[in-house]
């Protein structure tokens, strides 16, 4: 469904959030929490796949923000932590953010090889600022500013245990 997610209802067994948590907002960070608290059940998982940052910052990157992603926001570990304090229990949590500055790169590879073929649909400032996103976001991730994380959470009171699987 196309749906905000704080309309979600009804009861899950297992609840994925992929690519969508950067777009929640810090303040909104509480209520998603609680929406994915209401709606798991006792003894569901959560898997939250959102690219981290090392740093806590309350502002979004400028450019980013205005020719990619509005009003995107990447999340630090602190933010991450305060508001899942009190309402889920961090299982697991996996940083594989190098991996990711691989995958940017094979992007802008097979984007680049493409060009030829789209140019004439898009047009050389497209071209520009797709070679920056991808490049910038690569070193983002090739410095270790950038994480890629994926988080297994749980309710409090969970009875059955969790085993990561790697």
């Amino acid at each position: 469904e196309f749906m905000d997610y704080r309309d979600l209802e009804g009861r899950f067994d297992k609840v994925v959030s992929v690519g969508m948590f950067e777009h929640v907002g810090v303040k909104n960070y509480a209520a998603y929490f609680d929406v994915v608290r209401r709606v798991l059940k006792n003894d569901g998982l959560f898997l939250l796949h959102t690219i981290g940052d090392r740093d806590t910052d309350t502002a979004a990157d400028g450019w980013i923000n205005k020719y990619i992603f509005p009003n995107g926001k990447v999340p630090s570990a602190r933010q991450l932590v305060e508001a899942l304090e009190g309402r889920l229990v961090v299982e697991d949590w996996h940083n594989f953010g190098q991996d990711y500055d691989r995958t940017l790169m094979a992007w802008w590879e097979r984007f680049d090889a493409a060009w030829p073929t789209l140019r004439a649909h898009y047009g050389d400032r497209f071209y520009r600022v797709w070679k920056y996103y991808l490049l910038s976001c690569a070193g983002f991730f090739r410095s270790r500013q950038g994480m890629l994380w994926q988080l297994v959470l749980t309710k409090p009171g969970r009875s059955s245990t969790y085993r990561s699987v790697r």
